[in-house]
């Protein structure tokens, strides 16, 4: 007879699949880790167990950690793992919103953890406890499939296929300096879930030293609001559209939930008698707005990121043409927001200057990349920070979620050298579809 931690752990897998055992009736898994006692109603997580699709859970193989156990009484806060390196624990859990609480510390030194979720999208940054301090931390993550419907399914690219946001798993990535003593794992179904859909400038970027707003966004919201990034490089409205990525996002939208549509890049480069800014991009927008509302959801436009595009006057120029625009006429006839990002990081380049916007985008000589489009971490934190701001700015409900922070202005940005981005262990030089 299987007993306690043992049944425990064979039926993490089928907790979400409806195993039948005792455990699989909570509405929560929670995993103990390290090498000491197993907390009461948690999973023993060892350094040893590494995620399997039979098992259900644990660590991925290539990133190793280490248990430590202080001896203490406490048998959930006394033991914990930690690593030099990045390291991913990884949970078997069908589409949906997870609200996860990390309990972080070590009884007998500091820690400092940075949280992310599935491809690199930032939950917790720098999070850090003192000797015997421990604290918990609850973010949303949200988990989804390309599967619409019976017969039908999303479109995704060769590089989607081996993403961690189209897997069947919930990844968590803890780095620099943490001490992961427990997490627990709960689906919900109570949250307003704001789904993004755009191109390389929103989508998750799985490797370093590329990244987006969406991935960065949600680090600013509490509890109450799931982030669902919907967006992949290379795309423009159409094809957004026509790789049935719409219909997957109406397939879940909920009453009260919110889209975010950004655009403008990819559709410049397209030909043919029906394209331009006031022609199918227009289209487009109010299929997405007359869409949206009719499934009781709420559309938020935002104009396109400018690319960094400055002139021997050393003054910013427009590379978007009418297509801003276009997207303003949209927002002001269909009676939703609009956010503004063009203006935005046109002044924020400004702001940093000819030599000084170059820290925003992925433009590093020695490894011969120069990338006026693609965001770097920093450039994709300071640009959610600015969405952030237009979602107080419009008083959307979505505000009361967001995190006390301090008003931001693209005028005064984040210094540069203050902001400190753990790197993730996937990097590729490989540059992002879209220009």
């Amino acid at each position: 007879m299987l007993k306690g931690n043992r049944l425990q752990g064979l039926c993490v897998a089928l907790l979400f699949f409806g195993c039948t055992a005792a455990f699989a009736q909570k509405t929560t898994v929670k995993f103990d880790f390290g090498s000491g006692k197993v907390a009461k109603g948690f999973t023993g997580a060892t350094a040893k167990d590494v995620y399997s699709e039979a098992k259900g859970y644990g660590f991925e193989p290539a990133t190793p950690v280490t248990a430590v156990d202080r001896g203490s009484k406490d048998a959930l806060k006394g033991d914990f793992v930690t690593s030099e390196k990045p390291f991913y624990f990884s949970v078997k859990v069908p589409e949906g919103n997870y609200k996860v609480t990390v309990t972080l510390g070590d009884p007998k030194g500091k820690s400092a953890t940075t949280v992310k979720a599935e491809s690199r999208r930032l939950m917790l940054e720098n999070i850090q406890t003192q000797a015997g301090q421990s604290v918990s931390k609850t973010f949303i993550v949200h988990i989804k499939d390309r599967k619409i419907n019976d017969t039908k399914q999303v479109s995704l690219k060769p590089r989607e296929l081996t993403k961690l946001d189209w897997d069947n798993k919930l990844t968590l990535e803890f780095s620099q300096k943490p001490a992961l003593a427990a997490v627990e794992i709960t689906k919900v179904e109570d949250q307003i879930t704001v789904f993004l859909a755009g191109n390389s400038t929103v989508v998750n970027q799985e490797d370093e030293p590329w990244a987006s707003w969406g991935q960065m966004i949600p680090r600013f919201f509490k509890p109450g609001v799931a982030i669902a990034n919907h967006a992949e490089s290379g795309l423009s409205l159409g094809s957004f559209i026509g790789s049935h990525r719409l219909e997957k996002i109406l397939s879940v939208l909920k009453l009260g939930d919110y889209v975010f549509v950004e655009f403008g890049h990819n559709d410049e480069k397209e030909k043919g008698p029906n394209a331009g800014p006031y022609k199918s991009y227009t289209e487009r927008l109010r299929l997405f707005a007359s869409e949206v509302k009719s499934k009781g959801g709420h559309l938020v436009i935002l104009t396109p990121t400018a690319r960094r595009s400055f002139n021997e006057q050393g003054d910013m120029t427009n590379s978007h043409g009418d297509y801003p625009d276009a997207a303003k006429k949209v927002a002001e006839q269909e009676k939703v927001p609009l956010i503004d990002l063009t203006a935005h990081t046109t002044t924020l380049y400004e702001t940093l200057g000819v030599e000084g916007s170059k820290n925003a985008f992925v433009i590093y000589p020695e490894q011969n990349l120069n990338d006026n489009t693609h965001f770097n971490p920093y450039g994709a934190y300071q640009i959610a920070k600015m969405v952030a701001e237009g979602i107080k700015a419009h008083n959307l409900n979505l505000a009361a979620y967001l995190q006390e922070l301090p008003t931001y202005d693209p005028k005064k940005p984040d210094p540069f050298k203050n902001f400190n981005w753990p790197p993730s262990p996937s990097a590729s030089l490989l540059k992002p579809d879209g220009n």
